[in-house]
């Protein structure tokens, strides 16, 4: 399924690109690239378009670190790193999932997200993609100057978020969201354990957070730490 994405630069190694539902970044390093998140299934070719517009080369794509087994991050990762050699990365408990060898887990839905959980099921379902290598928390990505897996339980069992505190660069894939405020996500299979992965991801050091990246909503790009923190104290006790 093809469909529209635009790209925004966020810094000048990092672009954001923008599906109808959900985004995907794109990092540099020299010419090497990291794609985190994969967006949708039929996506790839606009994937590539996209990446060519940011003055990239998609023949450069290097990895493909996936937050999560959501169809909106694994859509066209399969395709890309069949295209390109590109490794496939994501958290151990994640990866059968995202292999096909599991079902997607089940979200434990609050009455107000079962509308917004039933417009998210029109993206496409993601195919099997291969999983070429399974990471935990701490594990060290190969890119960004020491980018690490922060492993953050609660959306699925595997989600992860990615720092780069080299950079001052966190994305949090969906524990946390910006739409319309900084916030805790939604369709978790274990809120409270969304709330606690929420909770580490704010008391990251703030001169390593200065830019965060969510997997929906815009990034943030000014008191991002003190921001994350304010969103994780009020979120603690609520939804």
């Amino acid at each position: 399924m093809e469909t529209e994405i635009h790209i925004v630069e966020v810094r000048p190694r990092l672009h954001m690109l923008t599906f109808p539902i959900g985004q995907a970044y794109v990092w540099r390093d020299g010419d090497g690239l990291t794609l985190v998140d994969a967006g949708w299934s039929g996506a790839a070719g606009l994937i590539e378009e996209a990446i060519g517009k940011a003055g990239h080369r998609p023949e450069h794509l290097r990895r493909i670190v996936l937050t999560h087994a959501h169809r909106d991050h694994v859509g066209a990762a399969g395709e890309l790193a069949g295209r390109y050699g590109a490794q496939v990365i994501a958290h151990r408990l994640d990866a059968p999932v995202i292999r096909g060898e599991a079902p997607v887990p089940e979200p434990d839905l609050l009455d107000w997200e079962i509308p917004l959980y039933e417009r998210g099921l029109t993206v496409p379902v993601a195919p099997p993609t291969r999983v070429d290598r399974e990471v935990g928390d701490g594990d060290e990505l190969g890119f960004g100057d020491g980018a690490r897996v922060v492993h953050t339980p609660g959306h699925t069992d595997g989600s992860i978020a990615v720092h780069l505190p080299r950079h001052g660069v966190l994305f949090t894939g969906d524990t946390v969201a910006s739409v319309g405020r900084v916030g805790l996500g939604v369709f978790h299979v274990d809120r409270e354990d969304a709330k606690a992965s929420m909770r580490r991801l704010a008391a990251l050091p703030p001169d390593t957070v200065t830019t965060v990246c969510f997997g929906h909503g815009e990034p943030l790009t000014t008191n991002a730490s003190s921001v994350l923190r304010a969103a994780t104290t009020r979120d603690a006790d609520h939804h």
